[in-house]
């Protein structure tokens, strides 16, 4: 995995969000001298930030491309290849709040999580993470855990709920502010825990990956999926409380 943090000034607001670019327009009266589509990437960003918890627009090189409320993820979103500068304003107005920079590859895949490194108001800061969306083997589904639970234990891991207790997903496991890798796990229908310590005391339950933290969820064959732990924990809004919430990269 690759992982390249970017820190966004601590302005009013949150960060987030990349989103598709310009895409080169053909000509309508000779395809002969249609404009090369440019190299791209793909970029899903995710606004996980519960102290900037506000409805955002997010422009890629000054293009207004998508607003974001708190929770939403855009999905993957193509992007033309070479370093792209990200803006985020405050939904409606026409002021900048924060700025970053990113280098997208050619076929490459990323995304960018928003998140709240402190407790301090508007505190924000974000990840930036190479997707690997290689399909698993047969009969298998791949899975990571993305750890932004504010005031959460840390490092938190995945285990399966059982009978005895919870057995853990080897590989799968990350510090706050950070993703784990991609790892297989058969096919099945599950209740993931988020779990952390040797014990795997249990942080959040994954459940049917709705945020409730209840149910069991189908990982189907060839799907990949992320594990999101957002939220802050102490925050009297239930909202914004720590969640476990499933994201399908696939």
């Amino acid at each position: 995995m690759k992982t390249l943090t970017s820190l966004f000034r601590p302005a009013v607001l949150l960060a987030v969000l990349p989103a598709t670019l310009v895409f080169s327009a053909c000509s309508n009266d000779d395809d002969n001298n249609a404009t090369p589509v440019p190299d791209q990437g793909r970029v899903t960003a995710v606004h996980a930030a519960p102290n900037a918890n506000v409805k955002v627009s997010v422009l890629v090189d000054d293009k207004s491309v998508k607003d974001l409320n708190y929770g939403d993820n855009s999905g993957y979103l193509a992007v033309d290849a070479g370093s792209r500068v990200f803006k985020i304003n405050v939904a409606g107005t026409s002021t900048t709040v924060a700025t970053a920079t990113q280098t997208v590859a050619k076929d490459k895949n990323y995304s960018l999580f928003a998140y709240s490194p402190t407790t301090q108001a508007n505190s924000i800061s974000a990840i930036w993470v190479e997707d690997d969306l290689t399909a698993p083997a047969a009969n298998q589904a791949k899975v990571r855990v993305v750890h932004l639970g504010l005031n959460a234990p840390s490092p938190v891991k995945l285990s399966q709920e059982t009978v005895a207790g919870s057995t853990d997903v080897p590989g799968v496991s990350a510090a706050f502010g950070a993703a784990s890798s991609f790892a297989s796990i058969p096919t099945g229908t599950y209740n993931l825990l988020v779990t952390t310590g040797a014990t795997s005391a249990k942080v959040v339950a994954v459940g049917d990956g709705n945020g409730s933290g209840t149910g069991t969820k189908n990982y189907e064959a060839g799907k990949i999926y992320t594990v999101l732990v957002r939220g802050s924990l102490g925050s009297l809004n239930t909202d914004l409380q720590p969640k476990a919430v499933l994201i399908q990269n696939n």
